[in-house]
């Protein structure tokens, strides 16, 4: 994650409801484990993610493409390193949860990053991976933030399966809101990430919060979520 895209997203401020709902989904995911354990941050970007696992409880192994970011995962408490999501410069089988939010769908390669998520995941360890969902969303807003695609349930699917992980639950983000998402993406020239009056941000928040109760997470959304894990040998 490069200099200027850190400084947009801080500059957003901690509380936007996109950082907010990442954070309250970490959190929710973290109670379905069993206890706190040794957990890795893929493309940690300000260290948002890294700060709800170290509040919860985790010893946190941060990576990231951008040198501003590590120093920010750094002072956070997280072990932080400098490193291509591709080749990640960790040990085989040593994590038991590893969280990826918006890096796959930025590399061509992508089967090359889900793959490296297997491979440090402990036997039975979870994944937790987020990319944006549905090319009819395209905007000006993925190119700035230097993606690639944006998917779709059946090939976000086959990618994880393609890496050895077994996927567990998939679910949409973004169900309610992706009508304004679409329209406002498709109205700006590059990325889109501003600053709300104090209203319209607790109202997304709370949008964004109440779709855990509804029974539409298979609904297309501006995101999915899956949760996976890696199997057991044989």
């Amino acid at each position: 994650m490069d200099t200027q895209e850190l400084q947009r997203i801080a500059g957003a401020g901690p509380r936007h409801w996109w950082l907010q709902d990442r954070r309250e989904l970490i959190a929710r995911e973290l109670r379905r484990l069993p206890e706190p354990g040794r957990a890795v941050d893929v493309g940690a970007g300000i260290g948002d993610g890294c700060a709800v696992l170290l509040d919860h409880g985790w010893r946190v192994t941060a990576v990231d493409t951008g040198e501003r970011a590590v120093e920010l995962c750094r002072a956070r408490g997280a072990d932080a390193h400098l490193a291509d999501p591709r080749w990640l410069p960790l040990p085989s089988a040593s994590y038991d949860l590893a969280v990826a939010f918006d890096v796959l769908s930025r590399l061509d390669d992508d089967h090359l990053a889900a793959a490296q998520l297997t491979r440090v995941l402990k036997p039975g360890g979870t994944a937790l991976v987020a990319v944006p969902s549905d090319m009819a969303l395209w905007s000006a807003h993925d190119v700035a933030l230097g993606r690639s695609r944006r998917h779709t349930r059946d090939t976000f699917a086959a990618l994880l399966a393609g890496a050895g992980l077994a996927l567990d639950e998939m679910w949409s983000r973004g169900i309610v809101v992706r009508p304004l998402v679409r329209r406002r993406r498709h109205r700006v020239d590059g990325w889109e990430t501003r600053r709300r009056c104090t209203a319209v941000n607790r109202l997304l928040s709370w949008t964004l919060s109440a779709e855990q109760w509804l029974p539409a997470t298979s609904l297309p959304g501006t995101w999915l979520v899956a949760r996976a894990h890696r199997p057991h040998d044989g």
